[in-house]
């Protein structure tokens, strides 16, 4: 297979060179705004690899968040993270729905400093679009005692800008997209599909959510740099689940937990966001499949 850096190297060379990404996220610069020159660059490696058939089901539901949205609601997005394609996915599709475009447009990505910070080229793609740049409590783990306190001081300011900045995204109209596994799939990491406790902080200030599953995949995690990861083409559906109240679910899923003498609470609601995702996408995959068979024929 080959790698995203054999596939698109003239790609990844533009995109470079266009960037105004920031080295090193700080407290200031938590709010990125995304490169519209560098989102074409994205839009054509999804063209290249994604088949036909390849969109946006239950779409329905997206406009009815954005919806809700345009009644002054706060509304977030929960998709399942698989590759560091996914954003331009979900963007892509979006914006070739009828009317996508404004709710491509209001989209804020909540997105951990590694994409930022890791690689130039990975860095670039990320700067596409609109982020709301935090500080994982996983990039803490492994440091040693120095390190982990220096690091334990920016963090935390970090976090607290963007929890700033998070507050009046929601307020003035972003349509704000989390990942609440946190981190891409690694098949090799079973933990890594875990989600993340922070995401029941997200729905305690969220008055809707709608989950977004994805089945398919272009790009390919492995060992080593995000930039070597492995591409393919494939058949990609993004299926769209009912939107619902945050606090209804979040309440549901704490009085569950209860019940179940279960102690955390806030992993409770997020393992109930991921199993929510997880029913979407084995529902969808039969269909894709079949969409899958029917062109090979």
């Amino acid at each position: 297979m080959e790698t995203i850096v054999t596939a698109f190297g003239d790609l990844i060379k533009l995109a470079v060179a266009r960037s105004r990404a920031a080295a090193k996220v700080t407290e200031n610069n938590v709010y990125q705004p995304g490169n519209a020159e560098i989102r074409p660059l994205l839009d054509k490696m999804v063209e290249t690899l994604a088949l036909p058939g390849s969109g946006i089901s239950g779409m329905e539901h997206i406009r009815e968040l954005y919806k809700f949205l345009g009644e002054g609601h706060s509304c977030i997005l929960l998709l399942e993270h698989y590759s560091n394609l996914d954003l331009s996915l979900f963007d892509y599709f979006l914006r070739r729905e009828a009317g996508g475009g404004p709710m491509a447009d209001a989209l804020v990505a909540v997105a951990g400093m590694k994409l930022t910070e890791e690689n130039p080229a990975v860095a670039a793609f990320a700067s596409a679009y609109t982020r709301l740049v935090i500080y994982p409590s996983r990039s803490l783990q492994g440091l040693n005692s120095n390190l982990h306190k220096e690091e334990l001081i920016r963090s935390a300011a970090i976090n607290r800008a963007a929890t700033r900045t998070l507050i009046r995204l929601k307020e003035t109209g972003s349509l704000v997209l989390v990942f609440p596994a946190g981190t891409r799939f690694r098949p090799w990491e079973p933990a890594s599909k875990r989600g993340v406790r922070e995401i029941d902080s997200y729905l305690r200030l969220f008055d809707y959510m709608c989950p977004v599953a994805i089945n398919g995949e272009l790009l390919h995690v492995r060992k080593g740099e995000m930039i070597e990861d492995y591409v393919s083409k494939d058949l990609v559906r993004l299926t769209a689940g009912p939107v619902l109240s945050c606090s209804a679910f979040r309440n549901e899923a704490r009085t569950r937990a209860e019940a179940a003498g279960m102690e955390d609470k806030k992993q409770a609601v997020v393992d109930a966001v991921m199993s929510l995702l997880d029913g979407i996408h084995n529902a969808a995959e039969p269909e894709r499949q079949e969409l899958l068979t029917r062109q090979n024929r």
